[in-house]
């Protein structure tokens, strides 16, 4: 695959099998209120939506000064993998509460 932007990965109405498969509730939890909130991601992140709803406004890399907008929505029971390396904004709407964990790929 050779996609220059970092994909965002939304899994809406995970099966009972794929939350079991994820052990989700022994990850930490984080959650913040409504606002905008910038983040680079350092590792890859899997998280569990909990309660809240989040527009993510991916960073581009910008090839020329027009920059596109394009956003990614998630919510409450959706499972979110972010990229290592992702630069985005956080736009909460509803205050989010989630488990999440990082992975370091070797």
């Amino acid at each position: 695959m050779t996609d220059q932007n970092p994909r965002i990965i939304v899994e809406t109405k995970p099966s009972q099998a794929r939350l079991d498969e994820l052990k989700f509730k022994s990850w930490p939890k984080w959650g913040c209120s409504p606002g905008k909130y910038h983040l680079i991601y350092e590792a890859e992140e899997i998280c569990y939506i909990l309660r809240g709803k989040v527009k993510v406004y991916p960073k581009q890399p910008s090839s020329s000064d027009a920059e596109v907008e394009w956003c990614v929505e998630f919510g409450a029971g959706d499972i979110v993998t972010f990229p290592k390396g992702l630069s985005c904004t956080w736009d909460v709407s509803h205050a989010v509460d989630k488990h999440y964990i990082f992975l370091h790929h070797s």
